[in-house]
């Protein structure tokens, strides 16, 4: 019996978010015409949704993520709504975490030789770069309780307004996430640096103690405690030392933003989020990016990396993965940059400005979705 069609939420936001996720909706309609076996629904999120319903994450949207098999989201966020408290657009990004119950997300950093150049760093020290952060989602200081604002009960500030959060994960918690990191490095290289700031933090003392004791039944993966600001200046300055970084919810964005950046721009890059059934909801690293939407200036590909993510992981279609992200290495070999990778080109056989052109985000998502159809006709 033929399995069911899959379905996949498309979630495109706010700000560059519909720009970007043209191309990544024209590249799966590409695939679907060449075979793959799934069908779109899209639905607001964030300012769009709540302009049309005065909520960033409608009850129809949250439907939809859960019911599909996979979400693509773009991106949320619009600054003038900040005031709106819980209902600003940007509260969407943890109503659909916590509603579809995501608790880890990978973030894969590979740097080919070839495509160093567009590093903010000397070439020779990030080529051949390869790291996998493994970042808990649904614990730390972001969800914890109690949080808010209120008078300084003490202190030298007593009786002036102070904000307060709340940093505490359980044991389960980070037994949970250390076993997915300890199986991946188990399938790359086989080591796995935990960061933590077990110095000064309670939080991170009993994540240490969790994550040796799951160490414990991996004994062929080396693992490796270091603190996170070590972490973070090592990835700026040895990044090829890492394979697979696991670490918290707080430290994990921040060092996934580094990381991503060593490939020169946040929008090279996207990233995969699961729950405990192993759903997943994929997104690029970057936000709204306001000042340029509209404007034919984002990067598209973390988007499109996004797409190649979603292939892998819920749809099993891994040919077809590797088809997407070898398309784009084969585009940024050609030359076309977008605004924020053009400046810091240093490709062997593109060493000068001229060889490269600038295009805009449409220009570069079909030249991405033509590299793809091209490997769909051989």
């Amino acid at each position: 019996m033929p399995l069911a069609t899959q379905t996949i939420a498309i979630l495109a936001g706010d700000g560059i978010g519909p720009e970007i996720m043209a191309p990544a909706v024209l590249l799966l309609h590409t695939l679907i015409e060449k075979g793959l076996d799934a069908r779109m629904e899209e639905a607001q999120i964030g300012a769009a949704a709540w302009h049309l319903c005065g909520d960033p994450i409608p009850a129809e949207t949250l439907a939809l993520a859960r019911r599909a098999d996979a979400v693509l989201f773009g991106a949320v966020g619009d600054a003038r709504l900040d005031h709106l408290g819980p209902k600003r657009p940007d509260a969407a990004i943890g109503g659909l975490r916590q509603g579809l119950g995501l608790i880890n997300s990978l973030r894969h950093i590979s740097i080919p030789p070839e495509l160093a150049g567009l590093s903010p760093l000397r070439p020779e020290l990030v080529a051949g770069t390869d790291v996998l952060i493994v970042r808990e989602l649904g614990g730390d200081v972001y969800f914890g309780r109690p949080r808010g604002q209120r008078a300084a009960p003490d202190g030298p500030f007593a009786g002036q307004a102070e904000g307060f959060d709340t940093m505490r994960y359980a044991e389960g918690e980070v037994r949970r996430i250390a076993q997915v990191a300890f199986e991946l490095a188990r399938g790359r290289t086989r080591r796995l640096v935990s960061a933590d700031k077990a110095n000064v933090l309670e939080t991170s003392r009993l994540w240490r103690r969790v994550v040796t004791e799951v160490g414990a039944a991996y004994p062929d993966v080396q693992l490796s405690h270091l603190y996170a600001d070590n972490v973070a200046m090592q990835l700026v300055t040895a990044p090829c030392g890492f394979d697979v970084i696991l670490t918290g919810n707080l430290f994990g964005d921040i060092l996934s933003d580094v990381a991503t950046v060593l490939g020169g721009s946040i929008g090279l890059s996207g990233s995969a989020m699961f729950n405990e059934a192993g759903k997943g909801c994929y997104e690029p690293g970057h936000g709204s990016a306001w000042d340029i939407a509209g404007q034919d200036r984002a990067n598209p590909i973390a988007q499109l990396r996004c797409v190649a993510l979603l292939l892998r992981h819920s749809l099993g279609r891994s040919d077809l993965a590797k088809m997407v992200d070898d398309a784009i290495v084969e585009v940024l070999r050609s030359g076309l940059r977008t605004a924020d990778i053009l400046p810091q080109v240093r490709v062997p056989g593109a060493a000068h400005q001229e060889d490269c052109r600038l295009v805009g985000t449409r220009e570069m998502g079909a030249a991405v979705v033509a590299a793809v159809a091209r490997r769909c006709a051989r």
